[in-house]
């Protein structure tokens, strides 16, 4: 990751947050008219959600398990003490990218790639991680720095 990206995400933070948001959401919403996830899933294959309390009950129940079974099966507590996937790429993950618990899938994985969120500027860091994932993210990214990095 460059310098001047980092440099630029840390002005960022200072901008306006409303006009950050819709910066962001247009920029994610341009950037999903041409990338489908299915193309790409990598995600799915390379980092783990987080799974909130009412994700792993939520799931638990689509699988028919008991809320014990499904954390000892598919979770651990990473080292900030929240549940993450076990391994890599996702066990819900179908062979064709889709997947297999999608209308029970956890919060964070509806809300990926959190590009067209409100309070931008409290996330940019995450965002920033995110453009080694996420190739919506990276194009989001560019234009944010476009936009931005030129004189205010």
């Amino acid at each position: 990751m460059s310098k001047e990206r980092k440099q630029l995400f840390r002005k960022l933070k200072k901008s306006k947050p409303k006009s950050l948001d819709q910066d962001f959401k247009q920029y994610h919403d341009e950037a999903f008219e041409t990338i489908d996830c299915l193309d790409c899933a990598n995600c799915c294959k390379t980092t783990s959600p987080i799974f909130y309390d009412a994700d792993i009950n939520r799931l638990s129940k689509t699988l028919k398990m008991k809320r014990g079974e499904f954390i000892d099966t598919y979770l651990h507590k990473d080292s900030e003490g929240d549940y993450v996937l076990n391994e890599a790429p996702c066990p819900f993950l179908g062979y064709d990218n889709k997947c297999i618990v999608y209308e029970s899938r956890p919060t964070a994985c509806k809300e990926y790639p959190h590009t067209d969120r409100k309070r931008q500027h409290q996330i940019l860091n995450l965002t920033l991680k995110n453009t080694a994932v996420c190739p919506a993210v990276e194009e989001v990214v560019k234009k944010i720095e476009a936009q931005y990095s030129g004189p205010q």
